[in-house]
């Protein structure tokens, strides 16, 4: 199996190679290129992912990056690298919930002064945009949806706060809002912010008028609180539903920041190889009922959305023991012997790329569709668990387009107190 993988595969340079980004030139006809990870703390799977979207956007026309985080707190990055002045600065730096590291980190911010810099020599209408998919911060869409009622319409702002009182007692956790959800008398606060949102789209003319990508951050704060008041009552309840519920707002997001961005918009997406590999041929799909984005995405759009996965074998990884506790440099363990992982592992490559598209049958190709353990690791990582908690089946060729392989790797840095004035001048939003 290794010598003909050994044949298949495509060695990569080093990440800081100039060229590094150009071996992913076979998608930069696609509009939507998912970027995916293995695990949310390891600073290979960054730094690629940095300089394959370097590359897209300054030599294949991609105009959006969107990625696997809060839309509020992305947009304090968007405002910051496109320097748009038509919304306040934020109250508090970005990325401040667990876990903090996933975006303040040193890799992320080298992204994010690059794309600044990018920017700053193109026209307004020209510069990439960035933007986050997920669900999480109903507290920050609050106040950014009630901060821009109160520039554009203070009576509409009074409506609005009216209609989110109910949700003030758990906006600090709103996890527990599932639990006290099932009392039906909460079936007023699902009206009030599903009516919120629909007030915001039916004055989208107006508002827009005065600012179209204020609107869209507005109304999308606005759907992100309906979205996530069902989120954390689903949630309570377990199964796929909120899961499912999550993926297919992350979706809905994208499709709707291509929308605006018109005919020509062309989107990068960071996100985790669990979202963004198509759960149809993993156990996600094919045993639990779960879909998610590069699902979705495939079947709206075909052949026009690349899916790249990202794996290694051992070294050191950014994570926590379990939620809410700090983050550890922990040892990740050699990869199992019935995994994909080993596969690439046994092949003896520290980096390359193989390229799963097509139906060609080749030998090695039909060795990989009959499926495979492969890894998953969050932003919690149990070891001594981890065949359980952190493999699943999966058919790799289906799952993805495309797999990049680091056999060994190393923890990201993340910015923490001591990195303050530490000499990283393009990571203002981040409060260094």
């Amino acid at each position: 199996m290794s010598a003909l993988l050994s044949a298949a595969l495509e060695p990569l340079p080093e990440l800081d190679a100039p060229d590094f980004g150009a071996r992913l030139d076979r998608y930069a006809d696609r509009r939507v290129v998912m970027l995916g990870e293995a695990s949310h703390g390891t600073s290979e799977f960054y730094l690629s992912r940095a300089a394959i979207s370097r590359h897209l956007i300054e030599h294949h026309g991609f105009n959006l990056v969107a990625v696997e985080a809060d839309w509020p707190d992305a947009a304090a990055i968007d405002r910051e690298v496109r320097q748009r002045d038509d919304t306040p600065p934020p109250e508090q730096p970005p990325f401040q919930r667990f876990p903090t590291w996933m975006w303040r980190n040193r890799e992320f911010a080298g992204f994010v002064g690059w794309l600044r810099r990018h920017n700053a020599g193109l026209a307004p209408e020209a510069r990439v945009a960035f933007h986050g998919l997920d669900i999480y911060n109903m507290r920050a869409s609050i106040a950014a949806v009630l901060a821009y009622l109160d520039r554009i319409d203070p009576a509409a702002a009074r409506t609005a706060r009216e209609r989110y009182r109910c949700l003030t007692p758990w906006q600090q956790d709103p996890a527990h809002y599932g639990r006290a959800a099932m009392d039906p008398g909460f079936e007023r606060c699902e009206q009030g912010v599903i009516q919120q949102c629909r007030d915001l789209l039916v004055h989208q003319l107006d508002y827009a008028g005065r600012g179209k990508d204020s609107f869209i951050d507005a109304a999308q704060n606005a759907r992100l609180v309906a979205a996530a008041e069902r989120y954390y009552r689903v949630m309570y309840h377990g199964g796929a539903a909120s899961w499912n519920l999550r993926d297919s707002h992350m979706f809905e997001t994208l499709e709707r920041l291509l929308e605006f961005n018109g005919p020509s918009a062309k989107a990068i997406v960071w996100a985790h190889n669990s979202h963004i590999g198509d759960a149809r041929f993993t156990d996600m799909g094919m045993q639990r009922g779960e879909h998610n984005i590069g699902q979705l995405a495939r079947q709206a759009w075909g052949t026009q959305v690349a899916l790249i996965g990202q794996g290694t074998h051992t070294g050191t990884v950014a994570a926590a023991h379990d939620w809410d506790d700090d983050m550890q440099v922990m040892r990740v363990r050699p990869s199992r012997g019935d995994s994909y992982e080993r596969r690439c592992h046994d092949t003896g490559e520290p980096r390359f790329l193989l390229d799963l598209g097509g139906e060609h049958a080749a030998p090695w190709r039909k060795l990989l569709l009959v499926p495979h353990l492969e890894r998953y690791i969050g932003v919690i990582y149990r070891p001594d668990t981890e065949r359980w908690s952190h493999y699943a089946e999966s058919i790799l060729p289906r799952q993805f387009d495309a797999w990049l392989w680091f056999d060994e790797t190393r923890a990201l840095t993340p910015l923490g107190a001591e990195h303050r004035n530490a000499g990283l001048p393009d990571t203002y939003p981040f409060g260094v």
